[in-house]
C-alpha cells in the first residue's frame, strides 16, 4: 500500500475515532445521569439564549480573512521597500495578522455575548 491509499484511510479513522469518542462519552454522561436519578434536561437549559453560533462564526470568519488580507497587504508593502526574502515574510506576517485577526474575532464575540 502506498502512502496515496493511508493518507485518506487514515484521515476517515481519525474522523471516525473523534466522533465516535465525543458520542460515546456524552451517552455514558447521560446514562449516569439517569442512574443517579438527575434530569438530563441539564443539557438543554442554555440553547435559547445568547447570540447565535451561526453569528459567532461569521463573525470569527470575518475577522480571519481580513486579517489575512491585512497581512499579505503588509507583507507586500515589506517586501517592496526592503531587501528581505519574499519566501520567509510572506507565510510569517499572513500568520501574524490571521492570528491578530481571530484574537479580534474573540474579543468581539465576547462582547456580544455580555450583551
Amino acid at each position: 500500500m502506498g502512502p496515496e491509499i493511508l493518507v485518506p484511510i487514515s484521515m476517515f479513522l481519525m474522523i471516525f475515532g473523534i466522533i465516535y469518542l465525543i458520542l460515546s462519552t456524552r451517552n455514558r454522561e447521560r446514562l449516569a445521569l439517569i442512574e443517579k436519578g438527575i434530569d438530563a434536561s441539564i443539557f438543554l437549559k442554555g440553547s435559547g439564549t445568547g447570540v447565535p453560533a451561526w453569528k459567532i462564526f461569521v463573525l470569527n470568519l470575518a475577522f480571519l480573512l481580513i486579517g489575512s488580507g491585512v497581512g499579505i497587504f503588509l507583507a507586500l508593502i515589506i517586501t517592496t521597500y526592503t531587501s528581505l526574502d519574499d519566501s520567509a515574510v510572506y507565510p510569517s506576517i499572513i500568520f501574524i495578522m490571521a492570528g491578530v485577526g481571530l484574537l479580534a474575532g474573540f474579543n468581539k464575540a465576547k462582547s456580544l455575548d455580555k450583551e
